[in-house]
C-alpha cells in the first residue's frame, strides 16, 4: 500500500468518526483503532507494534475531536458537567494505568479479540432493554461516577476505547440520564481519558526501536493529523444532527456499527469465509 493511499483512507475515516462522535457521544475509537491497525500492518509494521501504535494514535486523535463535540453539546445544554468532570479525572488516572499494562505486557493476539469483545458487549447492552426518558434531573452519585470513570479509563488505556460505548449505556440505563445528555456528558469524560491514555502510550513507546516515521513513542503524528483535520469540523455537524433525531434512532445507529467492528476484530467473518 502506498503512503498517499493510507493518508486518504485516514482522512475519510476522520470524517466518519467525527460525525459519529458528535452524533453518538463516542470517541470513535472502535472505528479508528481497527482502521489504523490494518493500515500499519498493510505497510509492513509488525502486528504487536501496529496495534499499540493504533491505540496510542487513536487516543490522541480522540482528544481534540471530543473537545469539539463536547462544546457543541454544551451549546445545546446537553452536558452534565459535574458528572463529566468526576468521571473524567478518575478516568484519566485509570487510562494511564491501562496504557501502561498494554504497552509493557500485552500483544496483538490478546488485544484484537479483547477489543472486539468489549465493543460487542457494549453494542448488545445498548440494544437490549428500554432506555427511560425522564423529566427530572438524575440523582448525583459521586462515588458511583468516580468508580465508573476509573474503570472506563482503565479499559480505555488498555484497548484505546474512549469510553462512550460503556459510559452512554451506564448513564442512560443505570443513572436514568436522558440519551442526549448522556451523549454530551460522555464526550466530556472522553476528553480526559483520551489524553491520559495517549500520554501513557507516548511515554512507554519512547524506547522502542524502529518505529514507523513520524512516531513519538506509540503515537504516530501523521496518523493523528490525518484523523483530526477532518474529524474536528465534522464532529460539530454530528452534534447538531443528534439533536434532530430521536433517541431510538441514535441507539440503532450506535449498535449496528459497533456490532460490525466487533465481529471484524474477533475474526468472525474469517471463520465463515465472508469477505466483509
Amino acid at each position: 500500500m502506498e503512503l498517499i493511499t493510507a493518508v486518504v483512507i485516514l482522512a475519510l475515516t476522520g470524517i466518519v468518526v467525527g460525525f459519529g462522535e458528535g452524533l453518538l457521544g463516542i470517541g470513535g475509537s472502535f472505528i479508528m483503532v481497527p482502521v489504523v491497525f490494518w493500515l500499519f500492518t498493510a505497510l509492513g509494521v509488525a502486528p504487536d507494534i501496529a496495534i499499540k501504535l493504533a491505540i496510542g494514535s487513536t487516543l490522541l486523535a480522540i482528544f481534540p475531536t471530543s473537545i469539539s463535540g463536547a462544546l457543541a453539546h454544551t451549546k445545546k445544554g446537553a452536558v452534565w458537567w459535574k458528572a463529566g468532570l468526576i468521571m473524567g479525572v478518575c478516568g484519566m488516572i485509570g487510562a494511564v494505568i491501562g496504557s501502561t499494562i498494554t504497552s509493557l505486557f500485552l500483544t496483538a493476539r490478546v488485544l484484537k479479540p479483547m477489543f472486539g469483545l468489549v465493543v460487542g458487549l457494549g453494542a448488545i447492552r445498548m440494544l437490549i432493554g428500554e432506555f427511560p426518558e425522564v423529566d427530572e434531573d438524575p440523582k448525583e452519585e459521586p462515588f458511583i461516577l468516580a468508580c465508573l470513570g476509573f474503570l472506563v479509563g482503565v479499559l480505555s488505556g488498555l484497548i484505546g476505547i474512549g469510553g462512550g460505548i460503556i459510559t452512554v449505556p451506564a448513564l442512560t440505563k443505570g443513572l436514568k440520564v436522558k440519551m442526549h445528555r448522556a451523549v454530551g456528558t460522555s464526550l466530556t469524560m472522553i476528553v480526559f481519558t483520551s489524553i491520559g491514555g495517549a500520554l501513557g502510550y507516548l511515554t512507554h513507546g519512547l524506547s522502542v526501536p524502529n518505529l514507523p516515521p513520524f512516531s513519538v513513542g506509540y503515537v504516530n503524528l501523521l496518523v493523528w493529523a490525518c484523523l483530526v483535520v477532518t474529524s474536528i469540523p465534522v464532529a460539530q455537524i454530528g452534534a447538531r444532527t443528534a439533536h434532530r433525531l430521536p433517541a431510538t434512532q441514535l441507539r440503532y445507529v450506535f449498535t449496528a456499527v459497533m456490532l460490525y467492528i466487533a465481529l471484524r476484530m474477533v475474526g468472525a467473518f474469517e471463520w465463515f469465509g465472508l469477505p466483509l
